[in-house]
């Protein structure tokens, strides 16, 4: 008999709680969404990059209630295995590896959703990126994006979301006041 398989489903969280969609076109000069952070849920786990490969139960994690949610289908990949396959790409999902902008936690979610079922996690949130650079005051924003990459990595992982608030708040105070 085969065994069931299991739901993977993608989180979307917004780091800016909404901020980058009333503020992007004033700072970037072009519109976002938000600043995605995403984390995968599978065998009762939400999966996510955070200063390493991190885990907690489903619905628990740091960044509250999700502003999407995306079903990426079925896996039919047993636990167990699962488990080995992140012990192997952990070298790789460091606090040293990451790049805010190139080598995140979306990337760890789509590479993974990729394992998993085969999918890759949506191009709006891949690309989110690209756009921020691509936009007018992407260069110009460039050694602030540096600036907030190495405080993250200097230990306030944890506290990504209420850094690009405060970020983000400043740069409301900048264009708009």
């Amino acid at each position: 008999m085969a065994e069931e398989g299991h739901k993977v489903i993608l989180n979307v969280y917004d780091l800016s709680q909404g901020l980058a969609r009333q503020m992007s076109m004033a700072v970037l000069g072009k519109a976002i969404e938000g600043i995605w952070h995403t984390g995968l849920v599978v065998y009762g786990n939400e999966y996510y990059f955070g200063g390493g490969i991190k885990h907690a139960p489903a619905g628990s994690t740091a960044y509250g209630t999700p502003i999407k949610v995306v079903d990426l289908g079925v896996t039919h990949v047993p636990k167990d295995v699962f488990e080995i396959y992140l012990q192997g790409i952990s070298p790789r999902y460091t606090v040293e590896t990451y790049r805010l902008l190139t080598h995140n936690c979306n990337n760890f979610s789509n590479e993974v959703a990729q394992f998993l079922v085969g999918a890759t996690i949506p191009d709006y949130i891949l690309q989110l990126p690209n756009e921020v650079m691509g936009s007018p005051m992407g260069a110009p924003i460039m050694p602030v994006i540096q600036n907030l990459e190495a405080t993250l990595k200097s230990g306030a992982a944890r506290q990504a979301p209420r850094l690009i608030r405060r970020l983000l708040d400043g740069f409301q105070y900048f264009f708009i006041e």
